[in-house]
C-alpha cells in the first residue's frame, strides 16, 4: 500500500455481525476486509472497524504500560495508544521496516491503533470461503479468531477485535492514554 496515510470509508452494514454470546457469519454475505500481515500469518479484520491506516511514526513510550502497548501517538491532537501485534501474538520482536503501518481502529467505544508488519489490501470475499476457527492457529490464540478464510492461493485469518482487545484490556489501554494526556 503506498500511501502515506489511508482513511476507510464508511460502508453499509455488510460484514461480519457482533452477538452476545455466538458470533456468526452469514453464509451468503459479501464481508469487506482488510489484510495485513504479522509474522509469516496473514491476517484480517472487518473494514468496519478500521478508522484509518498510517505510517509509522514515533511512538512515546509510557512508564508502566501493559507489554503489548508500545505506547502513544498524536494522531490531530487525540492521544491514541499503540499496541504492538508481535508482542500480543508472543512472536518474536523485530524493527519496523518501511512497510510496517499503525492500523487505527475502534473497539469497545475506544480508538487505538495496532501495529503490523505490512497491510496487503481491502478484499470483498464471499463469506462461505470462511470456515470455523480450527483448534490451533500457529501464531495466534485461537480465542481471537472468528474463522479462516480459504483464499485461492492462501489462509487468512479473520480476528476478532472485541476478543483481542477485551474490557480489562481495553481499560488498562485507556489507563495509559490518560497517563500520557
Amino acid at each position: 500500500m503506498s500511501n502515506e496515510h489511508v482513511r476507510a470509508q464508511p460502508t453499509t452494514g455488510d460484514g461480519i455481525r457482533n452477538g452476545d454470546a455466538a458470533e456468526t457469519i452469514d453464509p451468503d454475505q459479501q464481508l469487506q476486509l482488510v489484510s495485513f500481515e504479522v509474522g509469516n500469518e496473514e491476517f484480517a479484520i472487518e473494514i468496519l472497524a478500521v478508522q484509518e491506516i498510517i505510517r509509522m511514526m514515533p511512538i512515546t513510550a509510557v512508564p508502566h504500560s501493559p507489554a503489548a502497548v508500545r505506547g502513544v501517538v498524536n494522531l490531530r491532537g487525540q492521544v491514541t495508544p499503540v499496541v504492538d501485534l508481535r508482542t500480543r501474538f508472543d512472536l518474536e520482536p523485530r524493527e519496523h521496516g518501511q512497510d510496517s503501518r499503525i492500523v487505527v481502529v475502534e473497539v469497545g467505544g475506544h480508538v487505538l491503533g495496532f501495529i503490523v508488519d505490512r497491510v496487503n489490501e481491502v478484499l470483498r470475499v464471499n463469506s462461505n470461503i470462511v470456515e470455523p476457527t480450527p483448534a490451533l492457529t500457529a501464531a495466534v490464540d485461537s480465542d481471537y479468531v472468528r474463522g479462516v478464510g480459504k483464499m485461492d492461493d492462501r489462509l487468512l485469518i479473520l480476528l476478532d477485535l472485541d476478543r483481542l482487545f477485551n474490557r480489562s484490556d481495553l481499560d488498562a489501554i485507556n489507563q495509559v492514554k490518560q497517563a500520557a494526556a
